[in-house]
């Protein structure tokens, strides 16, 4: 106690020299607390993105992940409903699964007849109520609004495809796709405005009178292979063109009403689903319920060689953000460790220079070489401290400055702008890290020179007077 009350006393009484390293260890404690409740509001904005649109968990064929882009039509689960139903009855899972709803992904080729131009396309077909639910999760509490699907209220034979797609099947105007500027016109090539077998196929497709389309919109034929691998054909209308925040995928993507794209793919046979999409509660509940789900399956579906994967594993740029930001975030952090390191090892030397004589009288009326080193260090943990506390409040400050400022940003793989926010209050484990950390440089950087002052000799420490 005698030397804290000595350390205390010390840093007061020489506040204009530990000014300087204060500040320093004030701005660095601050920068990684800032830094560090980004990173995990960053991680938790992704999370929600791919949750919304994806889920937590897909029960799957065991090989579509891997060759399932290919024909999705052969990997297609039989029966889903009993696995919905199995899920939806178990009782453990029945308070952590939101939703689970099927999926069909597809691939084909969708072209404008009118302005003889076609490309291929990939998708899904979806439930849109389902969806709607799904894309309303938010357990984190960001300020992110949910965006309902572009196909509810539609019909059908309805679809939406991304603004690439539009661009390229000429429907820029009628869909109204800003920045699409028209293409310069090339040369005419030989040969038929359609080809005869896709003509073909589309008229008998139709029924005698053909279904009633929507006039408003525009209408493109979607060619598919079904399982046999005979093509199918349907006219589609065309309700928008959302941008998908990836080119490679935005001028691909197609999306339609489940029940059409499993008219597309199996005909009159029974409908299946390429993917079980499960959105859980909470993100927290992720293992549990996928070992859940596992043990399920391999109990109740064993000859169907089924298997279950995170958002993590079906979305690889979810970790390589989130690596991305990790790197950062320990370059900052090692660089505010040499800061601090460098600062309180100056300061305590410092410190140790001048009070050389009072270092010889407290040795020579008996204070012991522990006691004298036990002073310093204590002055660099009060130091520290003292710039926690002052780091922590000037954080806080800033992350409400910046929370209030209503900034945005656009994250990778995604279309809608994101509000900028730094949620700092009540992440208790990054201030603890942060506390903790710097307490530890503060007190290895005073250690050695600490040890320096206990070992001073009383005869030399006196000499200096």
């Amino acid at each position: 106690m005698s030397a804290l009350a000595l350390a205390a006393r010390n840093v007061w009484r020489n506040g204009r020299r530990s000014l300087s390293t204060f500040l320093t260890m004030t701005v660095g404690v601050c920068a990684l607390l800032l830094l560090g409740a980004y990173v995990q509001t960053v991680d938790q904005g992704l999370q929600t993105n791919f949750v919304r649109h994806g889920g937590h968990l897909e029960i799957q064929h065991r090989d579509f992940l891997l060759y399932g882009d290919g024909n999705p039509a052969a990997y297609g689960l039989a029966d889903y409903q009993r696995i919905i139903d199995a899920v939806r009855r178990d009782p453990q899972l029945r308070a952590q699964v939101l939703v689970i709803t099927p999926s069909l992904k597809l691939g084909g080729i969708a072209g404008n007849a009118s302005a003889n131009v076609s490309r291929t396309v990939f998708g899904r077909g979806t439930l849109v109520d389902d969806q709607n639910r799904m894309r309303a999760w938010n357990a984190y509490g960001l300020p992110i609004k949910p965006g309902n699907l572009a196909l509810q209220g539609s019909p059908p034979n309805a679809a939406v495809i991304g603004t690439g797609v539009a661009r390229v099947l000429r429907l820029c105007g009628p869909l109204a796709v800003p920045d699409c500027p028209p293409p310069v016109e090339a040369g005419a090539a030989g040969g038929a405005a359609q080809p005869a077998g896709l003509a073909a196929l589309s008229e008998l497709s139709q029924p005698a009178k053909r279904a009633a389309l929507d006039s408003a919109a525009p209408v493109i034929q979607l060619l598919t292979a079904g399982e046999t691998g005979a093509p199918n054909v349907a006219d589609l209308n065309v309700v928008k063109a959302q941008s998908q925040g990836v080119k490679e995928l935005d001028d691909g993507w197609i999306e339609l009403h489940l029940a059409r794209a499993q008219r597309l793919v199996y005909g009159e046979a029974a409908p299946r689903a390429t993917s079980l999409v499960v959105q859980l509660d909470t993100t927290a509940n992720l293992a549990a319920a996928r070992e859940r789900i596992a043990a399920i399956l391999a109990r109740d579906f064993k000859g169907e060689q089924l298997t279950v994967l995170g958002f993590d594993t079906i979305n690889p740029s979810y970790g390589q953000i989130l690596g991305m930001f990790g790197a950062l975030f320990g370059f900052v952090a090692l660089l505010f460790s040499c800061v601090v390191l460098f600062s309180v090892a100056n300061s305590v030397n410092m410190a140790v220079a001048e009070r050389t004589v009072e270092i010889g009288t407290l040795r020579a009326i008996g204070m012991q070489r522990g006691a004298i080193a036990a002073v310093f260090v204590w002055e660099a943990l009060l130091l520290g401290l003292a710039c926690a506390v002052a780091g922590l409040l000037l954080a806080l400050g800033i992350a409400y400055a910046v929370n209030h400022a209503g900034m945005s940003w656009l994250p990778p793989g995604t279309v809608e702008p994101q509000v900028i926010s730094v949620g700092l209050w009540g992440q208790y484990k990054i201030i603890a890290n942060a506390v903790l950390t710097l307490l530890i440089v503060s007190l290895l950087a005073a250690w050695w020179p600490a040890r320096r002052a206990g070992r001073l000799p009383i005869v030399d420490s006196l000499r200096h007077v």
